[in-house]
């Protein structure tokens, strides 16, 4: 008889309510008490993906989460990723590949068909863990979209979960988002929620003991404890693009970020941000490139030729051409590299419908999209500098041009391999496929033109350190014993049955 670990499923009230960074604190706590815990979360949405050790990609919540548990970041704590292309379609990643596109009605009629896969691949990560920690994906109060879920209570309900419910009470009526999705819940459903808890307080948390009792007393759940707001979540890489941020600093190096509507992979803003030396700017729609950036980066993309129709139309490719003029620099990251060349073909009509259209001119490169993904995790050296880099690629398409003879990067150890990458004839214009590229300390500054005295910034530490303290947050915020035995009342009920 197969054993199955302890398990907990963390579902929200709604979207954004900290799921992601309760489950990571959660992981990181139980993991320095010897634990072997792993993250899982069925389905998620999100252009911020990771590329795996087992050749996929994932949400960057699953992988920060694997992180924050010390295992190897596997498809399968995913195995469900959609993420969107349009307003009406995402592409469909399934344990870690592409599926296909669908559009949000056709997904809605066929997404029970996945839920196999997703129970494989929850019986894979459970192999050999103490504990799982699992995720839900908005909220199981959209009792709407019930039907075929995979994502809230129709995964707890196959995988046999116990459900602890987070409320965000910063947002405002916390009592009755808890009381309410216990009001429009299945009775099954209501019985499956154990507990619940109360996320980014602020002030003082036992001014809330009123509330917990009433909502403990409409609904029967145990409270574990109400979470005060966690000042450092901002130096974890955010999972949504509503959470990114502008940089806090006004160094001297100002870097201006055109934040387009399909931006993807965006927590390669993250060292930059949290960069002494660096201002980073945010240009939202509507707004112009700041005339006074010493650099312009254009980021990675979901769908790159509709970003750069949304850049065009928001006259950003004229303010590039000025900074450029003015002899700013420009870098463009994966999709921000495809728009920088000549043109970007799609003879498939992968991104829409088939054609080629005309990029920003700025690299002597051609692009052409092919079906084909490319999801790998690489070292090298950067060309110039000769700075040790590491990142990862998880993009389609083929970038081929006079340019490409100048290196961004030399992919391999030592600069052995292939080159990655184009810069032009002056060395002002930069585009590499390679994201999370700037977590590498040496090579920020080097890029940058940072000396040490400038910039003191250790960011992989920095991400260890703040889970660290994340997981002694949770620690003094809830019942940690409470949430083991919720966890363990699924083990026994399975061994009883059994």
């Amino acid at each position: 008889m197969t054993i199955r670990p302890p398990a907990l499923m963390i579902q929200g009230t709604g979207s954004n309510v900290g799921k992601s960074l309760i489950v990571a604190g959660l992981c990181r706590l139980f993991a320095d008490r010897g634990l072997k815990v792993r993250p899982f979360k069925p389905q998620n949405m999100s252009n911020n993906a990771a590329v795996t050790a087992d050749g996929g990609e994932i949400g960057r919540a699953q992988a920060l989460q694997a992180m924050a548990a010390r295992v190897v970041p596997s498809v399968h704590m995913n195995p469900v990723l959609l993420k969107p292309e349009t307003d009406t379609g995402a592409q469909v990643i399934v344990q870690g590949q592409r599926a296909g596109t669908m559009r949000a009605r056709e997904y809605g009629s066929r997404k029970n068909e996945l839920l196999p896969k997703v129970l494989e691949s929850f019986a894979i990560t459970c192999e050999g863990a103490d504990l799982v920690l699992v995720e839900g994906a908005g909220s199981p109060a959209e009792v709407n979209l019930r039907a075929g879920d995979i994502a809230n209570m129709g995964f707890a309900e196959a995988a046999d979960l116990p459900v602890a419910l987070c409320g965000d009470i910063d947002r405002g009526g916390v009592i009755a988002s808890l009381v309410g999705t216990h009001a429009v819940l299945a009775d099954a459903e209501r019985a499956r929620i154990k507990a619940f808890l109360i996320n980014r307080f602020r002030g003082d948390p036992s001014l809330f003991a009123d509330g917990m009792t009433e909502i403990e007393r409409r609904t029967g759940w145990v409270p574990l404890g109400v979470v005060p707001w966690f000042d450092a979540a901002n130096r974890l890489p955010a999972e949504d693009a509503l959470g990114l941020e502008a940089g806090q600093s006004a160094g001297a190096v100002k870097i201006a970020v055109p934040v387009t509507s399909r931006i993807a992979n965006f927590d390669d803003l993250d060292p930059l941000r949290m960069e002494e030396g660096v201002s980073l700017v945010l240009v939202r729609a509507g707004e112009a490139l700041p005339g006074d950036a010493d650099i312009v980066l254009l980021p990675g993309s979901k769908s790159t030729i509709g970003d750069l129709a949304f850049l065009r139309q928001q006259g950003w490719d004229i303010d590039l051409a000025a900074h450029v003029r003015r002899g700013g620099r420009v870098i463009g990251i994966c999709g921000g590299y495809q728009m920088l060349g000549a043109s970007i073909d799609d003879p498939e009509g992968i991104e829409g419908p088939a054609g080629k259209v005309a990029g920003l001119g700025l690299l002597d490169v051609e692009t052409v999209l092919t079906p084909e993904k490319r999801l790998v995790s690489v070292n090298g050296t950067h060309a110039a500098s000769g700075a040790a880099l590491s990142g990862y690629e998880i993009h389609i398409g083929r970038t081929r041009g006079a340019d490409c003879s100048r290196p961004f990067a030399h992919i391999g150890e030592a600069g052995e391999g292939h080159p990655d990458g184009a810069v032009s004839a002056d060395g002002r214009i930069m585009g590499t496929y390679l994201h999370g590229l700037f977590g590498a300390d040496g090579f920020r500054r080097a890029l940058l033109g940072l000396d040490d005295t400038a910039s003191a910034l250790a960011y992989g530490a920095t991400v260890e350190a703040v889970l660290d303290q994340l997981a002694r947050h949770l620690e003094a915020a809830l019942d940690i014993e409470a949430i083991l035995r919720i966890a363990l009342e699924r083990q026994v009920r399975i061994l009883t049955q059994s």
